[in-house]
This record gives C-alpha cells, structure tokens and sequence, in this order.
C-alpha cells in the first residue's frame, strides 16, 4: 500500500511539473534566462528527495574535520566549483547567473541543513536536468575526483563557507582556473619580474 500511494504521488508530480514546465515554456520558451516558478522548484526539490538514496542521508563524513582538510578542499573548490558556484558559493558568476536552475547559494540554509550524505552524494552524482555534473566513479577520467575524500573534504569546505574570510578569498583566486588571456598576461608579470625583456608590440600598418 505504502508504494502505491508514493508511486502516485510520484506520478502527481509528474504531471503538476510537467504542467508548470509546460506554462513556463509558453511564457519564456526554452531560455535558460527565465527564473525557474515557486512551484517548480518545489516540485523539483521534492523529486530530487524522492530520488535520493536513504542510504546517502544517512552516511557520516569519515575526513575528520581539520583546518588542512577544510583546506584542501577549498582549494579543489576553487580549481573545480568555483567557475559556477564562485569562490564565496554565491553562484554569481559569469556562468552560473544564466544556468537553468541556477546554481544554489551554497551557503544559504536550504544546504547547509542538509546531511553531510546528501551533498555528498550530490558531488558524486551529479543533477539531472541541472548544470551539477557528477564528479565521483568513471567521471575521475573527465576531471572529477578518483579519491571519495576529495568529495567529502568538498563537504567540509561547503560547511565552512559561511565563515569564509577575505584572506582565504583571495587565496582561491590563485589557484582558479585561467583563460588564455589571464596566463598570458600572468607569463608577462613573471617575466618582467624574472628582468626577462618586454615582447614588442605587434606592428599596425595604416593603410
């Protein structure tokens, strides 16, 4: 009895998100600019229970919590979740303000009251239908984390986000990851520092 009453609830849900999404496309159509409704993000946030795990709500980080752990990961958080969820976990970055959802505020009470599992298994698996891509298992071949102590030190540094400090901020922006031009002028700083001799500027010819 018990499944068949969560089964049409799933169901229920189903249809009512397929209903809002159905209203949100003819009002925004597929931009990815459009602020999710109140009741999608109910309904999505409700889905996202349901597919979870017990098992995941339920685990205990196992990396003690030290001031090296939480560094450790802040600093794999500036070089893998920053260019989304920024350094400070705002998710206000060039990127992350126009996903569809947007990133959460990593900070905010919504994550913060979650079990240490449940963002754990998060970072491991990812979202679907969001921008949250799975980090644990085979995803290690693309970059993600080989280690699961990695994830959880993830965990540690998402705990400490709310205390963040302006020392620590300007930490990450070092080891953030850098476009073509940022390493460009970054090689020409060290080089003028190092007394290497400045690169001439590319010639203009007027015609």
């Amino acid at each position: 009895m018990k499944r068949r009453t969560l089964l049409l609830l799933l169901v229920v849900a189903v249809l009512v998100l397929a209903a809002a999404a159905a209203t949100s496309i003819v009002h925004d159509g597929i931009s990815a600019r459009a602020r999710p409704s109140a009741l999608e993000t109910a309904i999505a946030s409700a889905m996202r229970r349901l597919a979870m795990p017990s098992s995941a709500t339920a685990e205990k980080n196992p990396v003690p919590n030290s001031p090296q752990a939480v560094r450790e990961g802040m600093l794999h958080f500036a070089d893998h979740c920053a260019l989304c969820h920024a350094n400070d976990g705002s998710g206000d970055t060039a990127l992350g303000r126009w996903m569809y959802p947007k990133p959460p505020d990593l900070r905010a009470r919504k994550t913060q009251s979650r079990p240490d599992g449940e963002i754990f298994w998060i970072i491991e698996n990812g979202v679907r239908l969001t921008g949250m891509p799975a980090f644990g298992g085979t995803a290690a071949l693309a970059g993600g984390h080989s280690d699961p102590r990695d994830s959880w030190k993830l965990v540690l540094f998402i705990r400490h986000l709310p205390a963040l400090t302006a020392e620590e901020r300007i930490e990450m922006e070092r080891y953030n990851p850098k476009g073509l031009d940022e390493r460009q002028e970054e090689q020409e700083e060290n080089d003028f520092l190092n007394g290497a001799p400045a690169k001439p500027e590319p010639e203009h010819h007027h015609h």
